[in-house]
């Protein structure tokens, strides 16, 4: 990291995670000067129960603000706008702003039903019946990771908290709130995980688009119409639009300078399409029409992969299309999967070589993939390519569900062609198809955007897994697109700082924010011949182990 005597305008990015508060500045290139990271508390307190506490991601995110402070050398006065981005979770306060529990335990503390709770699937069944025409702009199905399910599980399940909630928030947006006092909410967070409908007339002062009030009404939340909305936002605006300035209160808890401009919020994947899909790719810088053969995806615990378009494209089990939910002026569209850095490490975690690995890469200096990886090359060293080594080994990754396209949370994962071996190659040889089984839950998603007037053969990438290779290179070879990573790896930090950038007035929008500071590097290229052929047999192993497991629940009577 550089220091920065000589600079003086820096955009703060903060980034709340499933696992971690992030902070980073960066100058209006977009290059990073400086990042700090500190861990959030969960709480799994039944299954699919997850859970977090507003106060302990404040305290978090003040840590991380001063640790990237501190490696910048930074002054607060250098700080000219800051942006915030978090996971899609929902946050409940009360009138005085105090934490109010989510959680069966009753402890205030955990006020935050985390984005991956799927405490809410039976509501969002249960909405998914009423055949709402909202349900149009989530690809037809809502997911119980959404907000509107988890309130009506609220309302249904936890009374007395419903009657204390005088604020419900999306994270991103209760974020603003916590730093500036503002009650805007985002055009991002509404329209993607509340319903709201940002492309029509708005019917609220001060807002764009508009809530529908018979959508409530019909899936037992009417009183959130009767109240106006209150406790869900009155006021929602575009991403990056200045919401005023730091409290002097906040100031005092991040380091930082009092009326520094704040930015409206946007979701934390969304923040990663922000750093990634604007960058110059071919020698040139793209024009709208290049957007229709990009998607960004970013990977982490989950991932997201989101691809933009001038027309609106209603793909089913796809969310979307969110009108500018992303880029201001085109529609998004946006596929996912459940578990992906947290499916590989789960199987991995739970073989029974693993302590062995793990205390083998500590001794090392070096991570557990590292030596998987590692393995795997000494055991391809006979084989036609790497990916064949799993011509016998195959895994079905809805371990959690599948978010999209097939848009069912009760699916569950498979595994095909296990043997009586718990040794370091086996783990290795499981760890691989896995990554396999992502990249082509990845590709499905491609093929049925594909198939609804997108042309995507790029894929712009951020996220734990992009430093994996063999991550990147399962995912060019299964996909058929060449991955583009970009210069600055921490895309989604940089995304936030684009929107501090925006509330700063640095940059007169969001675009040519972007266009300033996105900058592609390392290009993946797919291997095509017999690796793709591999990769098309593999892709009909994935689609039939899905057929496979319907066919077992109908023998076993649903």
């Amino acid at each position: 990291m550089k220091s920065v005597p000589s600079v003086d305008s820096l955009f703060l990015g903060i980034d709340v995670g499933t696992g971690s508060a992030r902070a980073g500045l960066f100058d209006a290139e977009g290059r990073m000067q400086g990042v700090g990271t500190r861990e959030i508390a969960m709480n799994r307190p039944r299954t699919d129960f997850v859970e977090q506490s507003s106060d302990d991601i404040w305290r978090a995110c003040g840590e991380a603000v001063r640790q990237a402070m501190s490696q910048a050398g930074a002054a607060p006065d250098h700080v000219r706008g800051i942006g915030f981005d978090a996971t899609c979770s929902l946050v409940v306060v009360d009138a005085d702003d105090c934490p109010v529990t989510v959680s069966p335990t009753g402890d205030d503390q955990w006020n935050i039903i985390v984005w991956m709770d799927h405490r809410a699937t039976d509501q969002a069944s249960r909405i998914n019946a009423t055949g709402h025409a909202v349900l149009r702009y989530v690809g037809g199905v809502i997911s119980p990771e959404m907000e509107t399910p988890k309130l009506l599980w609220l309302r249904e399940n936890m009374p007395e908290t419903w009657r204390r909630a005088a604020h419900l928030f999306d994270l991103p947006d209760w974020l603003v709130h916590r730093a500036t006092g503002s009650l805007t909410r985002s055009l991002c967070t509404t329209v993607c995980k509340w319903t709201y409908l940002g492309h029509e007339e708005p019917t609220a002062e001060g807002s764009v688009g508009r809530w529908d009030a018979s959508y409530f009404e019909e899936i037992g939340l009417g009183d959130l119409a009767a109240e106006e909305f209150r406790r869900i936002g009155t006021r929602v605006r575009p991403m990056g639009e200045s919401v005023g300035g730091l409290s002097e209160q906040a100031a005092r808890e991040l380091g930082l300078s009092p009326e520094t401009p704040v930015g409206v919020s946007i979701i934390d994947a969304h923040a990663g399409g922000l750093g990634l899909v604007g960058a110059p790719l071919d020698g040139r810088d793209p024009i709208e029409a290049d957007f229709n053969r990009r998607l960004a995806l970013i990977g982490g615990t989950s991932s997201c992969h989101m691809a933009c378009s001038q027309d609106a494209r209603f793909i089913g089990g796809i969310w979307g299309p969110y009108f500018s939910a992303m880029i201001p002026g085109l529609w998004l569209t946006e596929g996912g999967q459940s578990a992906t850095g947290a499916l590989i490490d789960h199987v991995i975690l739970s073989h029974a070589r693993a302590s062995d690995l793990e205390a083998e890469a500590r001794a090392q200096g070096r991570t557990i993939y590292d030596l998987l990886n590692e393995r795997l090359a000494k055991l391809a060293e006979g084989a036609p390519f790497p990916a064949s080594l799993t011509r016998g080994l195959h895994v079905l990754p809805y371990f959690h569900g599948n978010r999209s396209p097939r848009a069912d949370p009760t699916l569950r994962g498979m595994i095909s062609g296990l043997r009586l071996d718990d040794s370091v190659d086996a783990l290795a040889l499981l760890y691989l198809a896995t990554i396999q089984a992502v990249a082509h839950g990845t590709r499905h998603i491609i093929d049925e955007m594909n198939a609804q007037g997108y042309a995507i053969d790029t894929v712009l990438a951020c996220g734990g897994g992009t430093k994996n290779p063999v991550f990147l290179r399962e995912h060019a070879d299964a996909t058929g697109c060449r991955i583009a990573l970009p210069r600055e790896p921490e895309a989604v930090l940089l995304g936030s700082a684009i929107l501090g950038a925006v509330a700063a007035e640095r940059f007169g929008s969001v675009v040519e924010a972007m266009g300033a500071m996105n900058a592609a590097g390392e290009i993946i290229k797919p291997s095509g011949g017999d690796v793709a052929a591999f990769h098309g047999a593999k892709h009909r192993v994935f689609q039939r182990m899905f057929e496979d497991q319907m066919a077992y629940r109908e023998l076993m009577g649903g």
